[in-house]
């Protein structure tokens, strides 16, 4: 039996560059960041609750399963993009997800002009996307980059559950 997760902070990207323009006419600030977020973890927590202190506004553009299965290989993810969007979405420094299903975030960059672009410190303007980063400039954006919390990661995680075997 399956259950329709309710969710309302999943947008699509035209409702979520309208929520964006109401944010930009109420002088509001726009936090964007992206990533696959696909176990939860303190590294995730704590790098979101870091991102949304930069505005008034946090939106996550999460990767698709297609995506992500480009990107990390045919095992991943662990859980859907709508299982991932749904737990994003739980967090209160969440304001608003969308999936997006390209490779790479130039798109939506470019239709949500965020006022600032949030990595966590294992990234290095360097390490960005080409492309991400001409849209990054074009639109603006401030990009930060926010301390990594060392010790936090998903394969980390994924290894340490599989170590412990049958639970």
């Amino acid at each position: 039996m399956s259950t329709a997760l309710d969710n309302p902070k999943l947008f699509s990207l035209d409702a979520a560059v309208a929520r964006r323009a109401a944010l930009r006419t109420a002088g509001r600030k726009l936090v964007l960041t992206n990533g696959v977020f696909d176990l939860l973890h303190t590294g995730h927590l704590y790098y979101l609750q870091k991102a949304r202190a930069l505005g008034d506004a946090l939106f996550i553009a999460l990767n698709s399963d297609e995506s992500v299965k480009q990107l990390k290989g045919p095992l991943r993810p662990v859980q859907t993009e709508i299982e991932r969007a749904f737990a994003l979405a739980a967090l209160s420094c969440v304001d608003g997800v969308v999936i997006f299903r390209g490779k790479r975030l130039t798109p939506e960059i470019r239709a949500l002009a965020p006022d600032l672009y949030a990595k966590a410190g294992d990234y290095t303007l360097e390490k960005l996307d080409p492309d991400e980063r001409s849209a990054l400039l074009e639109v603006q954006a401030r990009i930060e980059f926010l301390p990594f919390l060392p010790g936090f990661s998903t394969t980390q995680l994924i290894a340490k559950i599989r170590a412990a075997g049958d639970v």
